[in-house]
């Protein structure tokens, strides 16, 4: 009898205890991490020496539009490339475009970095894509690759290959229109895959969010 008092009574304190803690809190939703190089990923942090050793940094680039290439003097669709950044540079650097271009660094050089450049024209800071400068940019699939951040730091085009200016200048125009700390909701990513002899992949701002991703074979 003692005993099975005794275990009644440690039966209903035992309950007692397990009603007084508190149930465990549900689990608070966690915000999609997006990947380095991916389109939403923000401008990485990075201090470097360009190729005239100057100290070029992404603390200098806060409130503009960025434009980073990836480039090598080997690169024929580099080379036909880069002057046309520097005439972007020309005409909308008033406005808060910045361009910089990476050099990669995993062949030797065709000829001088400096001379290249000065014999195209350009005249945007150049530095080395070093395999720091290269991961933290999520990683070069190819050349040229070409990414461009908004003035809160965020990439909204991408472009993996060749591709015309016009193409760059019609993602710029809206970024470099926007002076508010966030975006209009009315934006949204609009993407194209073009297929052909030079892959390229292009993702850019629409001004409709009903517009959706296409493929385009050439």
């Amino acid at each position: 009898m003692l005993i099975q008092r005794l275990l009644f009574l440690s039966l209903v304190v035992g309950g007692l205890v397990g009603c007084s803690q508190h149930p465990p809190n549900p689990t608070q939703p966690k915000e999609p991490v997006i990947a380095a190089g991916e389109i939403g990923s923000r401008l990485p942090d990075f201090s470097v020496k360009d190729l005239q050793g100057h100290s070029l940094s992404s603390a200098d680039l806060r409130g503009k539009v960025v434009l980073v290439d990836f480039w090598a003097t080997w690169c024929q669709p580099c080379k036909k490339e880069m002057p046309g950044y520097q005439k972007l540079l020309d005409r909308y650097g008033p406005r808060g475009l910045v361009v910089i271009g990476f050099k990669f660094d995993t062949m030797m050089d065709t000829e001088d970095s400096v001379q290249f450049a000065r014999k195209i024209g350009v005249q945007y800071p150049l530095a080395v894509a070093t395999e720091d400068v290269r991961q933290k940019f999520g990683g070069i699939e190819g050349l040229p690759t070409a990414m461009i951040y908004d003035r809160q730091g965020i990439l909204r085009t991408k472009v993996v290959g060749f591709e015309y200016m016009d193409k760059f200048e019609s993602a710029l125009k809206p970024l470099l229109s926007m002076r508010s700390q966030t975006m209009p909701s009315s934006f949204s990513a609009f993407s194209f895959r073009i297929k052909g002899r030079t892959s390229s992949r292009i993702v850019i701002f629409a001004r409709s969010a009903n517009q959706r991703s296409g493929v385009i074979s050439g």
